[in-house]
């Protein structure tokens, strides 16, 4: 056995390859690759850390109410007459046509977390197990969705949907920046900043607030608990169709039953390396990771090294500062 673990592993530094050349000529285009990708990963990350911030619990079903959100967009488009060919359509038209998918994600997306909060967790806070429970059921809930997703529609990928024609905007440094990655990067910058003042501003976000901060004697102050946990839910599902949209702009061939698995878990690690709990924390660690990853995989010479690179950075942050960058929690954050 011990000879069989000795062959396995390599003998020289043949499976690491820093190549310096193509991290500096790819730097740019890496720069805006990454920061595309991260902002989805922070549309994501914004659910995770709302239900974190009322709960001090991690929706882990929460990747599966984003794929609800994809599959609703690329039904909804198809049936709109996009397909694998970019669209050909007049701009008020087509802006007509992604207005409605957006809404159509959104709706789907805020419905299922809306059952997930009614028939998972209504359910356990009735009996106020361990937070142990909280965890399983929300991995069991989230495998359940999956496979329903895999029943239905099968293991293959939904036929690509291409939302916009690609066209190049502008060049820096060799860096080209396409129309799509714009409209992504702008798409997460205005959710988050629209969420982070709903939180801030409006009498149902100062209730989120002191939910978050104290539940207890938020409830002695008249604030409906169960309805703020509902609201929560329901806007982290909405910015999760945000996401959905994004995503397909991003992957046109995005749908797939079991697309939402490290999706999820990437837009988890960018929820804690930003704060968790933090609205504004949740895109900036999106975006870092998002960096990080494309970095990492042009340094180290392949594709697979972005993941790892990403998340051997989320644990020396935690190490070094284990609240996040940001740190502040939600029930904290000032009006």
């Amino acid at each position: 056995m011990l000879d069989l673990v000795l062959q396995a592993v390599p003998t020289d530094d043949s499976w690491i390859n820093l190549d310096f050349t193509a991290f500096v000529q790819g730097f740019w285009s890496n720069t805006f690759g990454g920061l595309t990708y991260g902002a989805v990963y922070g549309l994501i990350a914004l659910g995770y850390t709302l239900v974190y911030g009322v709960l001090n619990l991690i929706n882990f079903a929460h990747s599966e109410v984003f794929i609800s959100g994809v599959y609703a967009v690329v039904f909804t488009l198809t049936g709109l007459g996009f397909n694998g060919d970019p669209p050909g359509l007049a701009w008020p038209a087509l802006i007509g046509d992604l207005l409605l998918a957006l809404l159509a994600g959104m709706i789907a997306s805020a419905v299922v977390a809306f059952l997930v909060e009614r028939v998972a967790y209504r359910t356990l806070r009735r009996k106020n197990p361990p937070r142990l429970v909280y965890l399983i059921t929300a991995i069991g809930v989230s495998f359940t969705i999956q496979y329903l997703f895999f029943l239905w529609r099968g293991a293959q990928p939904e036929p690509s949907v291409i939302l916009l024609p690609t066209v190049p905007v502008f060049d820096i440094f060799g860096g080209i920046v396409y129309n799509f990655q714009i409209v992504i990067i702008v798409a997460a910058i205005v959710t988050m900043i629209a969420v982070d003042q709903f939180i801030r501003r409006s009498r149902t976000g100062r209730g989120i607030r002191a939910v978050a901060q104290d539940p207890d004697t938020a409830t002695l102050m008249g604030v409906n608990r169960e309805r703020i946990i509902v609201i929560t839910f329901i806007i982290g599902g909405l910015v999760a169709g945000v996401g959905a949209i994004a995503w397909i702009m991003l992957v046109p061939q995005g749908a797939q039953y079991n697309g939402g698995f490290i999706l999820g878990v990437k837009a988890f690690a960018a929820a804690v390396l930003g704060g968790i709990g933090n609205v504004r924390g949740a895109l900036l660690g999106g975006l870092l990771i998002g960096l990080i990853g494309n970095y990492g995989q042009t340094l180290l010479g392949a594709s697979e090294w972005s993941d790892v690179v990403a998340f051997v950075v989320l644990v020396v942050v935690l190490i070094v500062r284990p609240t996040g960058i940001l740190g502040q929690s939600m029930g904290r954050s000032r009006a």
